[in-house]
């Protein structure tokens, strides 16, 4: 478990997430990797990327072990959706 404080809000730590991967990793998965997670070091860049997003957090916590992880998917703006879509109103 990290127990390594951050110094960011939710929102910058979000920010910074986003930002790295739209500048830096996006461009290197997006052909293939489509769905996968991919987990981001915030401070560093570092990066992996895998189907099981356990396993991309272990192997990147392997390599950076107090790393300030964001998760994302792989071609979608988040890791997870929750609840449901809302329905078409019918014409």
């Amino acid at each position: 478990m990290n127990t390594t404080p951050t110094c960011y809000t939710k929102e910058e730590f979000a920010l910074r997430g986003d930002s790295i991967y739209e500048r830096q990793v996006r461009p290197q998965v997006e052909a293939g990797h489509g769905g996968e997670f991919v987990v981001i070091d915030i401070e560093t860049g570092a990066y992996e990327v895998d189907r099981d997003e356990l396993a991309a957090s272990d192997r990147l916590l392997a390599r950076v072990p107090n790393a300030q992880i964001w998760l994302r998917r792989v071609g979608s703006r988040y890791a997870r959706r929750f609840g449901s879509r809302p329905r078409a109103e019918a014409p």
